[in-house]
């Protein structure tokens, strides 16, 4: 099971229990806008679609955790870059949880607060950087 799939499963739970809906709710919602009884059942885009079910009865994605939990972004060049300040950080690189020290990192080498609104041109030695530090931390 990759990485999105334990993503969307988790989110899905979430909000089941946030809107504090019991499991024959919860089923006949899925059944309603899949087909399918069970969330390990369905396709990526049949999960989005129970995402989005739920967001329209209320439900708001990533609201109870304090900023903890992000969207994934639309950006390639910005996954790109968190997913090698994880790789960083799993190595024990920074001194701060890596979505923060990337924030900082960016902040530093650009004068930009957030990688998110980074354009490709400016994320582009920002990732260089990042790979040189990864280079280092793997040998």
């Amino acid at each position: 099971m990759n990485i999105l799939v334990k993503s969307q499963l988790a989110r899905i739970h979430i909000a089941k229990k946030s809107l504090r809906l019991d499991d024959d709710s919860y089923r006949s919602i899925l059944e309603r806008v899949t087909g399918k009884a069970s969330s390990a059942a369905m396709t990526v885009r049949e999960r989005n679609a129970v995402l989005d079910e739920f967001q329209r009865l209320g439900w708001k994605d990533g609201g109870g955790s304090g900023g903890a939990w992000r969207a994934r972004s639309q950006k390639s060049y910005v996954r790109l870059m968190f997913a090698i300040a994880k790789t960083i950080g799993d190595h024990g690189y920074w001194r701060y949880p890596y979505k923060k020290a990337l924030q900082l990192f960016v902040k530093e080498k650009t004068g930009i607060d957030n990688p998110e609104w980074l354009t490709a041109d400016q994320a582009a030695p920002v990732i260089e950087a990042l790979k040189q530090i990864e280079r280092r931390v793997k040998s």
